[in-house]
This record gives structure tokens, C-alpha cells and sequence, in this order.
């Protein structure tokens, strides 16, 4: 593997508002690429239209910025014919969930091996503070001067229902939780559904203020891993157990409870049903999860189609056109 860094992966200058949550994940994209060890030749950054998908611009990589909600569709045409290639989608919520709503459950669906990364900062940045698919009900916008009367998509529920197999979650202002979760999207073969949950200073300023800053992630986040149990606070004085069919906080060394207790973290499991009640958590009754939620295997499309058009090609008498204008009846026009 080789060895790059940050600066391998960057190009330009990002032209967002100060304080924007996209510098903050570009900065840790930069960083999860180069520890990776995958060629800027070999990646490609593709995205849609909003503020977040100018990203592509600052990237020293293949990149297109292609037109408003396709970013999984032509994502998906580049990966069937690149299958080596490391490609990784960028949208916005409204890019990706609203017009791109339908490209991005399908590419979920049939598992194609997709880095997709959703910047999530519930509204319309680019158009100027119109709401959007992940906007509580009843946020006031200019689009919704009285509140708006919908309820909101919950990018999660969306992935699991699409039959998604990995789900992460992590914070702009979070480096290190960004840069891992990057890390974790890009090693799972198949769709990778990160949700970056980010700042609009400008039209929705402290959308995700609960877990914006380190010492709110401390209070009112948990990072879940793999294995290990699901504790959480500022000193992992509280976890997580089950009750009934759903999920309860509770305090170590309240009530004899211990950490034995405490639910451990399945991120391989194939029955979704804990890992979705851990995704759809919100305060303030409960943390808000972050980290890798899902991570099961499955066959990728793009393999399938490949393998596929291999299993047919064998079974043909020729290998290109020529040896197919001769395969059949000919004769010689005299």
C-alpha cells in the first residue's frame, strides 16, 4: 500500500460560508483517503447539486459534479464500468433525498459499491433556506413561514428499508469519528451509507447543537462498536439495555446494575430490528448513536453483472464483433 497524505487529496480553494460543516468534512475525506492508501488516480468523487456537492472541486481525484439528485445515478453507471475504481457519492440532504430520493433507495437496494455520503444539515442551502426532506415538522423557512406540516425522512430508516447493509453516522465538527466511519465505509464492499450530521450557519444555525460540540457528544451521544458494550456519558456511567421490544437508558451501579447488563453492540448482525432502534434514538430521552450501525456482507452488483457477463461470453462461439459477423450464415455479394 502506499503512503499519502491529506495534501495528495486536495485542490483548491473551498468557496463555503466561514463555519460551514463542509470545510469540516472535507478535511476529514482528505484524511480518510490518504490513510487508506488508494490512489487519487483510483478514486473518483462524484456528487449532485447543493452546497455540499461543490465538494468535488476540492478534490485531487477524478471528479464530477453532475446535475440535481442524479449523483447515485451516474455513480452507479461509473462503478459498473470502473469496478476498480473507488468511487465515493456526495449529496446533501435535499440533493439526495428529495429529487435524488428514488437513485439513492435503489442504489442502496441492489448494493452497489458506493462510498454515499450524505451531508445532512435539514434545509436548502444553495437555493436559500427552503426546507427540506429531513426538517423537523413545524421548522420555519422560507418555504414554510408557518411551519412546515410534514414529518421528516430519517436517512436510516430509509437505508434499512432500501435492505442496506452498512449505516454510519458521525459529526462534521468530529474528526476523528468522521475520518473512522469514512474508513469503515470505504473497506465494506457493497453501499456505504454514511450520514454527516452538519452545521448551515447561515439558514439554520445549531440544527445539530445537542452533539455539535465534544463535550455535547460527551453528554448526549453514544459511539457504538462492534463488540463492545453500549455505555455512554461523560464517564460511561450510563448504557443501554432492552425492555420489551424496545431500548431503555439506565445508570451503572443503580439497582445492582452492571455492565454485564449492558447490551453489546452487533454491527454484523443480519436482522436489522436492534440496530434501527439504535439509529432512530434521539434526546433528549436518549443519545443519539454515532459510528458504525450497520455492517453486513452481501454480493455487490457490480460484481454480479460482471460475472455475469463473463458466465455468457463463455458460453458464445465469439469474442468480438467480427467473430460474431462470421458466426452465423454469410455469403459473398459478387
Amino acid at each position: 500500500m502506499s503512503e499519502y497524505t491529506a495534501k495528495d487529496f486536495k485542490k483548491g480553494q473551498p468557496r463555503w460560508c466561514p463555519g460551514c460543516g463542509d470545510h469540516f468534512f472535507l478535511a476529514s475525506l482528505h484524511k480518510a483517503m490518504a490513510e487508506l492508501g488508494v490512489a487519487p488516480h483510483d478514486t473518483a468523487v462524484i456528487s449532485g447539486i447543493g452546497c455540499s456537492s461543490r465538494l468535488p472541486y476540492y478534490m485531487n481525484t477524478y471528479a464530477m459534479q453532475t446535475i440535481h439528485g442524479r449523483a447515485a445515478a451516474v455513480s452507479t453507471g461509473f462503478k459498473v464500468a470502473n469496478p476498480k475504481m473507488t468511487v465515493w457519492q456526495i449529496s446533501g440532504d435535499g440533493d439526495g433525498l428529495a429529487i435524488g430520493g428514488n437513485h439513492f433507495i435503489h442504489a442502496v437496494r441492489r448494493n452497489i459499491d458506493l462510498n454515499m455520503i450524505l451531508l445532512n444539515n435539514r434545509i436548502y442551502g444553495l437555493t436559500k433556506g427552503q426546507y427540506s426532506p429531513t426538517s423537523p415538522r413545524g421548522f420555519v423557512s422560507k418555504s414554510s413561514p408557518y411551519g412546515t406540516v410534514e414529518d421528516p425522512f430519517c436517512p436510516a430508516e430509509l437505508c434499512f428499508g432500501a435492505r442496506g447493509r452498512f449505516f454510519a453516522r458521525a459529526v462534521a465538527t468530529d474528526a476523528p469519528g468522521t475520518v473512522a466511519v469514512l474508513k469503515a465505509a470505504a473497506v465494506h464492499k457493497g453501499a456505504s451509507v454514511c450520514e454527516i450530521l452538519q452545521n448551515c450557519v447561515i439558514f439554520n444555525d445549531g440544527t445539530h447543537a445537542s452533539v455539535y460540540s465534544k463535550e455535547g457528544r460527551a453528554r448526549n451521544a453514544i459511539y457504538l462498536e462492534h463488540g463492545k458494550p453500549m455505555l455512554f456519558g461523560e464517564n460511561k456511567e450510563f448504557g443501554l439495555m432492552q425492555e420489551g421490544f424496545g431500548l431503555k437508558v439506565v445508570k451503572l451501579d443503580e439497582n445492582g446494575i452492571t455492565e454485564k447488563d449492558i447490551l453489546i453492540h452487533d454491527a454484523h448482525c443480519l436482522d436489522n430490528t436492534l440496530q434501527l432502534k439504535l439509529a432512530l434514538m434521539e434526546g433528549p430521552d436518549f443519545p443519539i448513536a454515532l459510528g458504525v450501525i450497520r455492517d453486513v456482507e452481501a454480493p455487490t452488483y457490480e460484481e454480479e453483472v460482471h460475472k455475469q457477463l463473463d458466465e455468457v461470453a463463455g458460453k458464445k462461439k465469439y469474442r468480438n464483433f467480427r467473430e460474431l459477423l462470421v458466426t452465423n450464415d454469410i455469403w459473398e455479394v459478387k
